[in-house]
C-alpha cells in the first residue's frame, strides 16, 4: 500500500508540471492580474489609518499559482511596513486541470471548485466574489 498521510493516498498526486506548461500558466495568471484584477480592484492606492492594498501579484508555489494582495500599514506603531496575504490559488491537478481554493479568515485554504480548465478557473476568479481580493 502506498504511503499516506492523514488518509490521503500520495500515489495519486499529480506529476510535476513541465517547465513549458508552468510558464504558460504563470503568463496567463499574470496577464489576468494586470488586465482584470488590478484595473477592477486596485485602480488607485488609498492610504488610510489601517492596512490598505498597494499591489496585487502572484507566485508559483508547489503545484500551483497563488494570487496575493500586498498590504501596507497605516497604523502609527508600524506605519509603512508591508506584508503579503494570499487570497486565492489554483492547484494544478493534471494537464490543464485545476482545483480552486479560497483563503479563509482562519488562514486555511478551502477548496471551492475542482477539476476545471485554466480558462474556466480564470473566469471563476473573475466572477465569484468570494475569490476577489478584499
Amino acid at each position: 500500500m502506498p504511503w499516506s498521510k492523514q488518509g490521503i493516498d500520495l500515489s495519486t498526486r499529480p506529476v510535476a508540471v513541465e517547465a513549458r506548461e508552468k510558464q504558460a500558466i504563470i503568463m496567463a495568471c499574470e496577464t489576468f492580474i494586470q488586465n482584470v484584477l488590478k484595473p477592477r480592484f486596485l485602480s488607485e492606492i488609498r492610504p488610510n489609518e489601517w492596512n490598505y492594498t498597494v499591489d496585487l501579484h502572484g507566485a508559483w508555489r508547489a503545484s500551483g499559482y497563488r494570487f496575493i494582495q500586498r498590504y501596507r500599514s497605516g497604523m502609527s506603531h508600524n506605519r509603512g511596513e508591508e506584508f503579503d496575504a494570499p487570497f486565492a490559488k489554483l492547484d494544478r491537478i493534471g494537464s490543464d486541470r485545476f482545483d480552486i481554493y479560497w483563503m479563509r479568515h482562519t488562514g486555511k485554504w478551502w477548496r471551492l471548485y475542482t477539476n476545471v480548465t485554466l480558462a474556466k478557473a480564470l473566469l471563476i476568479l473573475e466572477t465569484d466574489e468570494l475569490l476577489h481580493p478584499v
